[in-house]
Formats: structure tokens, C-alpha cells, sequence
């Protein structure tokens, strides 16, 4: 009898691969001798490799080995001869419809996600607006696996097992979180103007904390070159901050990192999911996005989200559209004091 064998299609962001995560971890666990292979960008390997015995990662190179079509045709030839039974497909864009397209032509199992796009453009709508939630994108992954007769009951704590957490592994300056000191992480970036609180009104969120948690460390975090020297530019005004993402230099030493922080403050971003992942509470900060849209992260209570209300909001599910008013008031009307409440709140 032929082995079931599951291939899981979800290419990017970081930030939904990350949400796949829970998902995929319940699926495993409660099918132990189903073999589940999940395929993605080759950032995405640190998230899977050690998820369950039953889990193994397969990356796919789409800017050069696999690129354009006749990259998407290779791929598929390399994907068959893997012998899989059931194609989840939990992205449903171009290229994974042009795979999933072969595999229905050659008469796999096959299932996709469903992107709710008429509740998404109700939600986003200027003039018709409809305020109300949208099944969350965890709930959506595991309909795809009920649809292929896999029902999931979700079931997740922390990637990381106590062992795979530990502070030793990480450089000198981060071995030893000391018992009176509360550690806090702040990721300010995010992809898209729309969502990206100022720098300048977080740096009023840090004096606050300081000032009222002197012992406190504060770890910076995110990754890209002009990020670097903006968080280099942030530590040195401020001595109890430092840029953990320059010292750490990875992902899975990140996540370690996190699952040590009392709290996280973080847009709508990937580190809103990785912290979520290793169980670390997240005030989450939200400007044209909106939690509605199924997208705050796992284990994550709403009470803890920073937002204001505007007629407009949210304007878009990405926060990659130009704000219609010119001033961003969703993210301009946050008040730092907002912040520095909510993140009390979790360390009392």
C-alpha cells in the first residue's frame, strides 16, 4: 500500500510560512504516519526542520533555479517523483496554481486555500465598509487539510522544546537573563509603509519603558542593511538597547532570543509571528491593517493589539496601498503611551 504522503505549497512571506507553522505541527502530530513534506523559499528551512519526526522541507530556489515557467515545469518534475498523494496548496497565487494545475491534470488529491476575497474586499472597501472578521489564516490553513480528509484540531505551545531554547547557545551578552531585569523586544519595521509605526514615536515608547523600568533590556530587532544602521543609530542614544538581530545573525538564534522576552512590541509583521511561535507575548501595532483580517498572530489576545479607529480602516490587508488621506492617521494617531500601557499590562 502506497505511503500518504502530503505536499504542503506555501512559497512566502516569512510572516504567513510562519502561521503555516501551528498548523502543520497539529497535522503532524495527529497523522504520525503520514509523511508531510513542506515546500517553500529556502529562508523558511529553520522553522521546519526539527517540527516533527513525520516533517521534512523541500526548498525551492524561484528567482533562478525554478524561475518562469519552464522553472515551474522542472520543479513539478522533480515534485512527482516524490511520490506524494495529497497536494495542499496553502498559498494560491500564480505560481502555485500552475503546480497545482499539473498535479490536478494528472489526477493528485488536491486542495487550495480559500482567501476569503470578497469578505477581504468588503473589509477594505472605502465607501461599503463591512467591520467584521474573517476566519484567521490558521483556521483557513486547516481547512485545506479537512477538504483532502485530514481534519485538524490545532494544537500548538512553542517551536522550540525547552533544550533548543537555551540562552548558552546564544554570544556573550546573552547568556544569563538576570532574575530582576524584564526583557523586551521591539521589532519596529515592516514591509510596507502602512504598517511601520515612526521611528521617532517609538523611541518615546522606549524612553517611557526606561524610565519606568530602569533595570529593564531592551533587544532591537530586524535585519536589513539600512534597518542595521537605523537600530545602530537607535542604541547608541539609548544604553539599554541593543540590536539583537546584527549580534545574533539568524534566524533560529532569534527565535531563542525571543522565547526569553517578557514581551515583544511589533507591527503587523514576521516577528509578531516568530515571537508568536516561541509563546512570547506580543503588543502588536496596527495602522491600515486590521486584526479582522485573520492575520494577528498564534496564541495572540486582540486586548493586546495597538490600533485607533478611523472610518477608513483598515484600507488595506497588506498595508501596501497609499494612504487616500495623505497622512497616515492610523499609524500618526497611536499615542506612545498606548504602547508603553499595554506592554505594563503583560509585566505586572
Amino acid at each position: 500500500m502506497k505511503t500518504e504522503h502530503i505536499l504542503i505549497i506555501r512559497f512566502s512571506a516569512l510572516g504567513d510560512v510562519a502561521m503555516t507553522v501551528p498548523v502543520v505541527y497539529s497535522l503532524a502530530k495527529q497523522y504520525p504516519d503520514v509523511r508531510i513534506t513542506m515546500l517553500s523559499k529556502p529562508f523558511a528551512r529553520p522553522l521546519f526542520e526539527d517540527l516533527a519526526p513525520n516533517v521534512g522541507f523541500m526548498e525551492a530556489d524561484l528567482a533562478n533555479e525554478y524561475h518562469g515557467l519552464k522553472g515551474l515545469n522542472a520543479l513539478y518534475r522533480r515534485l512527482t517523483a516524490k511520490n506524494f498523494t495529497a497536494i495542499a496548496d496553502l498559498h494560491n497565487v500564480i505560481r502555485s496554481d500552475y503546480l497545482r494545475m499539473r498535479f490536478n491534470f494528472d489526477r493528485y488529491r488536491v486542495a487550495h486555500l480559500d482567501k476569503h476575497r470578497l469578505q477581504r474586499r468588503q473589509l477594505v472597501s472605502y465607501n461599503n465598509k463591512v467591520l467584521e472578521p474573517i476566519p484567521s489564516a490558521f483556521d483557513n490553513y486547516a481547512k485545506v487539510f479537512e477538504q483532502l480528509g485530514y481534519p485538524v484540531h490545532l494544537e500548538f505551545t512553542s517551536l522550540l522544546t525547552p533544550e533548543q531554547a537555551g540562552l548558552s547557545q546564544l554570544p556573550e551578552g546573552y547568556h544569563i537573563k538576570k532574575p530582576f531585569q524584564q526583557w523586551i523586544g521591539i521589532a519596529p519595521f515592516a514591509a510596507h509603509r502602512g504598517k511601520a509605526y515612526s521611528l521617532a514615536q517609538m523611541e518615546k515608547v522606549v524612553t517611557e519603558l526606561t524610565g519606568r523600568h530602569p533595570s529593564c533590556r531592551i533587544f532591537l530587532f530586524g535585519g536589513g542593511n539600512n534597518e542595521k544602521q537605523q537600530l545602530d543609530d537607535f542604541v547608541s542614544r539609548h544604553s539599554n538597547c541593543v540590536n539583537a538581530s546584527a549580534a545574533l545573525g539568524g534566524m533560529m538564534k532569534e527565535l531563542v532570543l525571543m522565547s526569553h522576552l517578557d514581551v515583544m512590541i511589533s507591527m503587523d509583521s514576521a516577528n509578531m509571528h516568530l515571537a508568536s511561535l516561541v509563546a512570547t507575548p506580543v503588543v502588536s501595532v496596527w495602522g491600515a491593517t486590521h486584526p479582522y483580517a485573520g492575520f494577528m498572530g498564534w496564541g495572540q489576545s486582540e486586548d493586546n493589539a495597538v490600533q485607533v479607529d478611523l472610518p477608513c480602516r483598515p484600507c488595506s490587508i497588506y498595508g501596501n496601498k497609499v494612504c487616500r488621506r495623505g497622512d497616515y492617521a492610523c499609524l500618526t494617531g497611536i499615542d506612545p503611551m498606548d504602547i508603553v500601557e499595554k506592554v505594563d499590562n503583560i509585566l505586572k
